[in-house]
């Protein structure tokens, strides 16, 4: 007998063959299952949405109509401008010392480092409130503003109540403290940069600053772009604190108006839709920024890889040759 003819394994009978696409019919079928936990706190959230809502334009004490007549007002816009202006400037030398700061906690300075990390610890350490008014009160200490050599003749002096005016003050105490959050976000940016980059950089002849300016800021910048901007964010509210020291900032204008006329309410709300638009412009601002230093890092996780295969009709196959 010929055992090619007894084979071991007997062929098995092919299996009904199931239409093309009966799998994603299947899918296309499935009924998901009802969430009961979830469309009842949606239902509970849309109540308290529709009821605050109700409450926000029925209630005839908000006085919509004094919060249009004011919300353009020349004192009112003046206010905005200088909390803008305030955000701006103290923000920029913030950033500037605060990166300063941030370089020499990372260097081998032993003196910067302790000085930079004394300057942190102080002013992250004592509220704002108490830095604006010690700067705006600097002449108790320092009637006199003098520059020379140290235990030597002074070359020139100024009076301090001419220097330091509210507004020198307002910046001096905005932008002190904020150096010292943006050193601590500015140190965590540049440590989640991988040091092999800067090998790289020193082994292509490029020098310490061109390396960081080049290679280590733009990518830092992604870790650093979130935190900074919400201490933007903060600043512009942390200017209405300026209007202890008589800077007719936009909280203090509302406060300047409504001491007149009495409409607290309405006149709070100015100021409170001021803030919410000039934060959306910023927040849009932030947005664009991180999308500008995300390029070529942020990925779709629903789209393939351009080089991943392309599915193949139903019923063909891809030809191979031997």
């Amino acid at each position: 007998m010929n055992p090619s003819t007894h084979p071991t394994n007997p062929p098995t009978e092919p299996g009904p063959v199931r239409p093309a696409g009966t799998e994603l019919d299947d899918v296309a079928r499935a009924v998901p299952r009802r969430r009961w936990g979830v469309l009842a706190a949606n239902t509970v959230l849309l109540l308290f949405a529709l009821q605050a809502g109700v409450f926000l334009f029925t209630q005839p004490r908000f006085e919509w109509g004094v919060v249009a007549e004011y919300f353009t007002a020349q004192t009112v816009l003046h206010g905005l401008g200088v909390s803008v202006w305030l955000t701006v400037v103290g923000m920029i030398f913030g950033t500037l010392l605060g990166t300063a700061l941030a370089l020499l906690k990372l260097s081998d300075f032993r003196v910067g480092r302790a000085f930079a990390s004394l300057y942190v610890w102080l002013f992250r350490g004592t509220p704002l409130l108490i830095q604006l008014l010690f700067w705006y009160n600097l002449a108790y200490l320092l009637p006199t503003l003098s520059i020379g050599i140290p235990f030597g003749p002074t070359l020139a002096s100024w009076d301090t109540n001419e220097v330091i005016t509210p507004f020198i003050a307002a910046v001096l105490g905005l932008a002190l403290n904020e150096a010292a959050y943006m050193a601590e976000i500015m140190r965590a940016g540049i440590l989640s940069v991988d040091p092999g980059q800067r090998d790289a950089a020193r082994a292509l002849g490029f020098t310490p600053f061109k390396a960081f300016r080049r290679i280590v800021f733009p990518q830092a910048m992604r870790f650093v772009l979130p935190p900074a901007g919400s201490q933007v964010i903060g600043m512009l509210k942390g200017t209405s604190l300026v209007s202890v020291i008589a800077m007719t900032d936009l909280l203090f204008s509302v406060q300047t108006i409504y001491n007149r006329n009495f409409k607290v309410v309405p006149l709070l709300l100015v100021a409170v839709l001021w803030y919410l638009a000039v934060f959306t412009v910023l927040s849009w601002f932030q947005w664009r920024l991180e999308q500008h230093y995300s390029r070529g890092h942020a990925r779709n996780p629903l789209r393939p890889p351009t080089d991943s295969p392309r599915p193949q009709p139903a019923g063909k196959t891809k030809e191979t040759t031997p």
